[in-house]
């Protein structure tokens, strides 16, 4: 895909309107450049899946994984349902699936075990 070349004639709105997009971007971006948040991206990509799952997958305690899993969910990036006790967690923004789809197709599938 080619990305289409800006020129100068850019109307103020139109600039307004990139800036905030480039700002949704770069967030997202954030949420992603850490490994652990990125890990549990790629896993919920998969399926919906509970913290014990994310833990046993990680091998990371409960405390680390429920921060990261917070963090994501501040970001809007993940929602969740509870069924019990249990909470499961899940991809929220339609925006993010795509990128995480790319991310998991190049570093997460050719690693993950074949179902």
């Amino acid at each position: 895909m080619a990305i289409p070349k800006l020129d100068g004639n850019l109307k103020r709105e139109d600039l307004d309107a990139l800036l905030t997009q480039a700002g949704e971007a770069s967030e997202l971006l954030k949420a992603l450049s850490h490994e652990t948040r990125l890990i549990i991206l790629c896993l919920l990509a998969e399926r919906e899946m509970s913290v014990s799952e994310i833990e046993e997958i990680v091998g990371l305690p409960q405390a680390a994984v429920s921060q990261q899993l917070a963090r994501l969910r501040l970001d809007r990036l993940l929602t969740t349902r509870r069924d019990g006790r249990t909470i499961y967690y899940r991809l929220a923004d339609s925006k993010v699936l795509p990128v995480i789809e790319v991310v998991y197709d190049l570093f997460c599938k050719p690693v993950r075990p074949k179902k």
